[in-house]
């Protein structure tokens, strides 16, 4: 159960190697990580830094080679209903409507329904997909597709929601609106959200933290509060001086890293 004087992410020290062609990669080294409820944190860093394997071990899709990685305290030992994630591709089934794909999760748990159906009502309305709520993905624009991917997590009533890239694929006005949006349902909601980019950007304009990792081996390099006030301007003197700001520790990596 919840302890809500508890955080409700904590990764402790944890580091994760894979073999590959008879050579070991070490994609996290020492992580440590404190995600409090409620939170939305961005994790960039350059390709490779292990920003979606440590994305992975939260939603428990991957274990820890070392450390621990914990919900409310408990170890995290596979995925559950309580971690939702979203990825760039989408993921949805293609031989189901868009009220099917938000439905599946309650449907396969068992839900009453009634329940289904006013939960799937309340999410196709939140992500403004009325219209298309019985269309197949293949009929759907990539931003819709990707809002119905965003609904299905939501739609399990999920406490924690992860997202690697979910945006990376899209063009920049549906990037941009989908941003709009998603910042729309996190304060709709009051939902905890880890989210992985590469856009300097886009991680400032979403996030109350900006987690910067370092090249493989990923490290958490820094920890960094956004107190820019929301709505956030993109073109304004502030924005652009955290965006220097977190551009310089990310380039500073690449270029020790290229020493």
């Amino acid at each position: 159960m919840a302890d809500p004087a508890k955080p409700i992410i904590e990764i402790r020290n944890v580091s994760k190697t894979f073999s590959l062609q008879g050579q070991t990669i070490h994609a996290l080294k020492d992580a440590k990580l404190t995600i409090t409820k409620g939170e939305f944190v961005t994790l960039i860093g350059a390709s490779g830094c292990g920003k979606s394997t440590l994305l992975r071990i939260m939603a428990g899709f991957e274990t820890p080679t070392s450390g621990e990685a914990l919900m409310w305290g408990q170890p995290i030992e596979g995925p559950s209903p309580q971690r939702g994630m979203v990825f760039q591709d989408y993921a949805l089934f293609p031989w189901l409507t868009v009220r099917e794909n938000i439905g599946f999760g309650p449907v396969s748990q068992g839900w009453p329904r009634a329940r289904v159906r006013e939960t799937v009502d309340r999410f196709v309305e939140m992500v403004g997909l009325s219209k298309f709520a019985n269309a197949y993905p293949h009929q759907l624009s990539g931003g819709m597709r990707q809002r119905v991917s965003i609904a299905r997590v939501l739609a399990n009533d999920v406490e924690l929601v992860l997202m690697d890239e979910p945006f990376g694929a899209l063009d920049a006005m549906t990037r941009e609106r989908l941003q709009e949006e998603l910042l729309d349902i996190w304060r709709a909601t009051k939902l905890t959200v880890v989210f992985v980019t590469h856009a300097v950007e886009e991680a400032i304009l979403l996030a109350d933290r900006v987690v910067v990792m370092t090249p493989g081996p990923g490290r958490i390099e820094s920890d960094n509060q956004i107190t820019l006030p929301r709505p956030r301007d993109v073109a304004s003197t502030e924005f652009n001086v955290v965006r220097r700001d977190m551009a310089g520790r990310l380039h500073s990596h690449h270029s020790k890293r290229a020493a």
